[in-house]
């Protein structure tokens, strides 16, 4: 029988060693990139915003919310850093949460760190904002279409972090559970969590909006007033 649980902060031993040290090198060139990027977005005004996003993901993340009978799901911030600190330095935020969160209270394996910083710092932020980014157009234009924006960003990226998961289990799993069966509770879960997810990065977005447009990084460029947008 399987003795490793299945979730998306992976646990030792849920990845075999080869797997794991693939999606540790994946790690280190993703940040690595990340790190340079974000030069660019980080200012006397941006980098405090950083700090605060990574400190909301940090405690938003020990939150967990009831999802089905006896599974709950927590936030994983992707899309929620990138849409206010900028895909580069959102995928920073998440990654030292992640870490810290792993060498402090255990939270994932520290063996499976590359691949939970793989899943949620790097595919998940990524896919939030070209979600976000696809739909800029409708965020610009009222409050409303900035939370649906927000909140389907978020929805994608938390479905995206939980294929991630799957296709590293695909390549090396070692808990005992076959592919598919893995697939199906990871996704399955990860597509009702990702409501919660929405709904939370929505609400943050929207109230960040409301008080600090010129801070939320998607509207920084917008053609119209950021004012506006949160009428």
């Amino acid at each position: 029988m399987p003795s490793t649980t299945l979730a998306m902060h992976m646990s030792d031993g849920l990845l075999n060693a080869p797997t794991a040290l693939l999606f540790a090198a994946v790690t280190v060139a993703g940040l690595a990139i990340a790190l340079a990027r974000a030069r660019a977005d980080l200012d006397d005004r941006t980098a405090p915003m950083a700090g605060l996003v990574a400190a909301f993901v940090f405690a938003a993340q020990m939150i967990n919310f009831p999802v089905l009978p006896g599974v709950s799901g927590h936030l994983l911030g992707g899309a929620l850093a990138a849409i206010l600190a900028g895909p580069w330095v959102g995928a920073l935020c998440v990654a030292i949460v992640l870490v810290v969160q792993a060498l402090l209270f255990a939270d994932g394996g520290l063996t499976m760190l590359g691949a939970n910083i793989t899943n949620m710092a790097l595919i998940g932020t990524a896919v939030g904002y070209l979600v976000a980014l696809a739909l800029r157009r409708f965020a610009v234009r009222s409050r409303a279409g900035l939370l649906v924006t927000a909140f389907a960003a978020a929805w994608a990226n938390t479905v995206a972090a939980s294929g991630g998961f799957v296709v590293e289990y695909a390549l090396g799993g070692a808990a005992g559970y076959g592919t598919g069966t893995a697939a199906i509770a990871v996704i399955g879960v990860h597509c009702l969590i990702g409501i919660g997810e929405g709904v939370i990065t929505a609400a943050t977005v929207g109230a960040v909006a409301a008080a600090r447009p010129d801070l939320v990084h998607l509207l920084r460029t917008c053609v119209r007033p950021t004012e506006e947008i949160v009428r």
